[in-house]
């Protein structure tokens, strides 16, 4: 309601003072292809969530995923205590992780759909978002990410002397967002974060997390680019070998298994069409009647009121489309690189803010519409402020180390 009112707004006013109405046809416009875009992105996931229930059907069958969720039972029990325990959401949460950590995006999606679905089974109110749900979306939408690989790619297309020199600044930027969403949610929900439990699972994550990174920063920087392109899918397709072989070891019809799993795709890709028609129409209609140049130049007149260095407000339009539509925060990093120079500050500032944030509004809809969720209650609320912290520490961060 309120991006169609502001824009509405904003349309009124250019028109009156310009005495030109053709702001309205941008607008019309401007829907109907973005209802046909949010179409096709739901109809393209249909082949992606055929593939990845289907295997994750045979994992299921197999004993991995409740083996997994055995393994993380104390964990869960105490970040999602409504949650029952040795609960399948549990793996499938887990995959989903382990999946938006890799920087795989093709195979987060379908298993964070899939843990939402499990979620959905315990939700006494099926329409209004419960503890876990919105626990699990806020760490999505925090999108911790040891392997940014599209950022490196889009540094490289663009000439970039050394395209992984902003890989520690996105990881840095990235935990802080997903530290800030966990702290939030552990405000609304009365969760102990702090409880030794989960202060050893996060440390021995934290660990390997450490491991891994100081691996990669001492390789060359040709080989760390093409260890992180490959590392991801090395280990994905890895899994994917396992769950075969357990569920051959099981002697199940693997075949049936995963066409019993590839069914439920094609459901749930459909069911999210509405949501996210809804969501990605408004965000357009917001962009395209000038609300958005609007916002941004009102920023860059309080920075300058307040005295502040404003030389990273080129890359304030990255910030203000991530969490709205990841197709615009790309266009956005790629203009402020193509403008500024690839290795320019604002154009590095931009790049951490698009590697270590997600599209809060987008993943609201896919995940909470494949369920039927219209309540988010303090969901979008938490995402947001995940994304806030991830903007301002890529900021610091960026004057930190590139300035």
């Amino acid at each position: 309601f309120s991006f169609f009112l502001i824009a509405f707004s904003i349309c009124i006013y250019q028109s009156v003072k310009t005495g030109d109405f053709s702001v309205f046809n941008t607008i019309m416009q401007g829907m109907f292809e973005h209802a046909k875009l949010a179409t096709e992105i739901s109809i393209g996931l249909i082949g992606i969530m055929a593939l990845w229930l289907g295997f994750f059907k045979i994992a299921e069958q197999s004993g991995l995923i409740s083996l997994l969720s055995r393994g993380l039972n104390p964990l869960f029990r105490h970040l999602m205590p409504d949650l029952p325990p040795n609960h399948p959401a549990t793996g499938s949460i887990s995959m989903n992780m382990a999946a938006n950590m890799l920087g795989i995006d093709n195979a987060a999606t379908p298993f964070g759909l899939k843990a939402m679905r499990d979620l959905q089974s315990v939700n006494s109110n099926k329409q209004v978002a419960s503890n876990p749900q919105i626990l699990f979306l806020v760490l999505n939408t925090s999108s911790v990410t040891l392997l940014p690989i599209t950022i490196f790619l889009y540094r490289a297309q663009q000439g970039a002397a050394n395209p992984s020199d902003v890989f520690l600044p996105i990881l840095l930027a990235t935990s802080a967002s997903t530290f800030v969403g966990l702290l939030t949610v552990s405000y609304f929900q009365r969760i102990k974060i702090f409880h030794p439990v989960l202060l050893a699972y996060f440390s021995g994550i934290a660990i390997l997390m450490s491991t891994l990174v100081y691996w990669l920063i001492s390789l060359p920087n040709e080989q760390m680019m093409q260890w992180s392109a490959n590392i991801g899918n090395l280990i994905l397709f890895s899994i994917i070998i396992l769950f075969l072989v357990a569920g051959f070891i099981k002697k199940l019809d693997i075949f049936s298994a995963f066409i019993d799993g590839a069914k439920t795709g094609f459901s749930v890709a459909i069911r999210i069409i509405p949501y996210l028609v809804a969501m990605i129409v408004a965000i357009g209609v917001f962009r395209n009647s000038g609300a958005m140049a609007y916002f941004l130049s009102a920023i860059e007149s309080m920075l300058n009121w307040a005295s502040i260095n404003t030389d990273f407000t080129p890359a304030i339009p990255t910030a203000i489309m991530k969490p709205l539509s990841g197709s615009g925060a790309r266009a956005m990093l790629l203009e402020t690189m193509n403008h500024h120079g690839v290795d320019s500050f604002p154009a590095r500032i931009a790049a951490i803010i698009q590697g270590s944030t997600e599209t809060t509004f987008y993943v609201l809809a896919v995940y909470f519409g494949s369920v039927g969720i219209k309540r988010s209650r303090h969901a979008l609320f938490c995402g947001l402020m995940a994304d806030l912290a991830s903007i301002l520490t890529a900021i610091f961060i960026g004057y930190w180390f590139f300035y």
